[in-house]
């Protein structure tokens, strides 16, 4: 019997990532595993251009919607929920791993990657002491790598990194061959494209963003906790609470969401284990012959 056969469709936001996992799983009759760290929750749609279910096109697609918002769901969450996910899936079938979040992808593929490492109350509550600028500034001295992946405005993730950091000595990513064969396929649009396929999708998706801020806040989602969803809901709410006007707020915006492309590439291009492939077909190709030899 063939083992699970994995490929994962990675590279930085808004770069076709969704639609070309669609077009290989339809080809090679496979499903769908979303590798995003936000696109977990439910009612966050428009913010994280979550997948529609006309754009799905028939496809099945998994660890989408799993969690409330209000709750937090960490990596390990994640990867429990992934195990369980595919247990129900036939080895036969082909699995699409489509995201770009890195530690959601390694959660994944990697069942041994991440510590079960326990809270820390005191050190949590030291930490909260501090901005968010002066928590990064501490993770990038004392692990580097986990640094380059994560959002440096996010202080609940900044704090766990440096609640690992304190006990193990470092964030550890092993990476380790999976126990099922696996194909990485990277995306990696010229930059100037990238920016204008970032700053069209997001001019497309703001009036959306503002109405999901502020449905979400009239059904209990605290103004903190937006500001810990991410960039969109972050400067989405500093919007619609008056704190900055739209037409800052959207550049501010276009900035980080290019300065986060950035990252995501930097890490990605550490791994030589990834194909990087400049259309369809190429992709295509690719995992004929990944299916037909493993």
């Amino acid at each position: 019997m063939k083992k699970r056969r994995i490929i994962i469709i990675l590279g930085p936001t808004a770069s076709g990532k969704s639609a070309l996992g669609v077009k290989l799983a339809k080809r090679f009759h496979g499903v769908v595993l979303s590798a995003d760290s936000r696109q977990v929750y439910r009612g966050l749609d428009i913010g994280t251009a979550k997948i529609t279910k006309r754009e799905m096109q028939g496809v099945p697609h998994y660890l989408l919607d799993i969690v409330s918002p209000k709750r937090q769901f960490t990596v390990t969450q994640f990867q429990r929920a992934a195990q369980r996910v595919l247990k129900r899936i036939p080895t036969t079938t082909p699995v699409f791993v489509v995201g770009g979040s890195p530690f959601y992808v390694e959660a994944i593929t990697n069942p041994r990657a991440f510590p079960n490492v326990k809270p820390n109350p005191k050190l949590r509550r030291q930490l909260e002491q501090r901005t968010a600028g002066q928590l990064f500034s501490q993770l990038r001295r004392r692990d580097p790598r986990r640094a380059a992946a994560i959002d440096p405005k996010n202080k609940r993730r900044l704090i766990r990194a440096l609640e690992i950091v304190q006990t193990l000595g470092r964030v550890p990513i092993q990476t380790p061959a999976s126990t099922h064969p696996v194909l990485k396929l990277g995306l990696n649009p010229a930059r100037k494209k990238l920016y204008r396929s970032i700053d069209r999708r997001l001019m497309q998706r703001m009036p959306g963003i503002l109405a999901e801020v502020k449905r979400l806040y009239r059904q209990g989602l605290s103004w903190k906790r937006m500001e810990q969803l991410g960039l969109e809901y972050r400067w989405g709410s500093r919007m619609a609470r008056g704190l900055v006007n739209q037409t800052t707020g959207i550049k501010r915006l276009k900035g980080h969401i290019h300065a986060f492309a950035r990252r995501q590439l930097t890490w990605w291009r550490r791994d030589r284990g990834i194909r990087w492939i400049p259309n369809q077909r190429s992709a295509e190709r690719s995992v004929k012959r990944f299916l037909a030899a493993s």
